[in-house]
């Protein structure tokens, strides 16, 4: 039978920990480096937003499908 470790270890008996849970200098690990070298430049950057022409087809399919809807209520009133 294997026991398991506390996940959550008692403070008062964790070794490298001032009162009140400070850490003493040298005992945390060192802080991570910048991502400033994370990756390459980025050349392209496209622009925001919809452009013209697929904002146009979707406004034009939207005014036929209504259009289509208006005429096919006229014909069944009528």
């Amino acid at each position: 039978m294997t026991t398991s470790t506390d996940p959550d270890p008692d403070p008062q008996r964790t070794k490298g920990l001032e009162p009140g849970g400070s850490v003493q200098p040298g005992e945390a690990p060192p802080a991570e480096g910048s991502m400033s070298g994370a990756g390459p430049d980025e050349t392209h950057n496209p622009f925001r937003g919809w452009a013209r022409a697929p904002l146009t087809l979707i406004l034009g399919l939207a005014v036929l499908v209504a259009a289509f809807f208006l005429v096919y209520a006229l014909v069944l009133l009528l």
